[in-house]
């Protein structure tokens, strides 16, 4: 795996891919800084983070969209594939190796406080735990980005796709605001929901068979909960989908000083789902 993790740490820099995502964020950062911190006086330097979500939109797709797609169209994957390393560490590799480049300006942002300290009040425990919010929400994208990447040969694609998907994610609590509260509503709109994950057990392991199975348990479970009990489906989407809010534990550090370990296992528990996700993906290209 270390192999693997130096090539891909020397391909973003060999790139300038590596330096302009990092000049990019620190642009963003002192803009945002001079402006809240320096000008209008905020003693707390999460408000800057709050305000880098959207920058971090536009730049982890830049970060990602080569992971795999470019050794899928220049048919390198297939050395990487062959070589004496299992699937998991080339995974692990990879995405270390972009961790490792947004962790620069992360580890930067750790100055900031510092400079709000020396002009007089700082709240250096609630920033660096924003520090930590935002760099874990920051590994999550990431391992999105590498997942979508893993899915086709085109970086631009990879780019636009991980964009659309994030953005989705950036806009996540205002889009809740529009599901139904209704009992069947929820129930059809859940249905969809699974039947599109189905589809991507279909698309990831290529076993008809297996989705198809999965479908009807779908479908079969949802209907026989809504006979026996309708009323368990009110509000559940809503309820449920805001649980998975991943700008919200930043929020909540910014507007309330609260870090909640629950929001780090969730960060956690993301990651690992779509490092699975992009080893499975990759092992169905290669046994096909």
């Amino acid at each position: 795996m270390r192999a693997i993790y130096k090539r891909e740490l020397d391909s973003y820099f060999h790139s300038m891919i590596g330096y302009v995502f990092i000049a990019f964020f620190l642009a963003f950062t002192g803009v945002y800084f001079m402006a809240y911190n320096l000008n209008y006086g905020y003693p707390i330097f999460s408000y800057v983070l709050s305000s880098l979500v959207f920058i971090l939109l536009i730049a982890i797709p830049v970060l990602t969209m080569k992971s795999f797609s470019e050794d899928r169209k220049s048919r390198t994957d297939q050395l990487l594939l062959t070589a004496p390393v299992s699937l998991g560490q080339i995974v692990m590799g990879k995405y270390l190796a972009m961790v490792t480049v947004y962790l620069i300006p992360s580890l930067v942002f750790c100055l900031y406080p510092l400079v709000i300290k020396m002009q007089g009040n700082a709240y250096l425990l609630t920033d660096y735990c924003g520090i930590l919010m935002f760099f874990l929400m920051g590994c999550v994208f990431i391992s999105i980005g590498m997942f979508l990447s893993s899915l086709t040969e085109s970086q631009i694609i990879a780019a636009i796709s991980s964009f659309g998907v994030l953005l989705v994610l950036y806009l996540w609590d205002g889009i809740l605001g529009f599901l139904p509260s209704s009992a069947l509503l929820n129930l059809i709109i859940l249905l969809v929901l699974l039947s599109l994950v189905s589809v991507l057990v279909w698309h990831i392991t290529g076993n008809l068979v297996i989705a198809g199975v999965l479908e009807l348990f779908f479908l079969a479970a949802g209907i026989i909960v809504y006979a026996v009990d309708s009323s368990l489906y009110e509000n559940l989407l809503p309820d449920v989908l805001g649980k998975l809010d991943l700008t919200a534990p930043l929020t909540d550090v910014v507007a309330s000083s609260l870090l909640d370990t629950g929001s780090i296992i969730l960060y956690l528990s993301v990651i690992g789902l779509f490092i699975f996700l992009t080893m499975q993906s990759i092992q169905k290209r290669r046994w096909s």
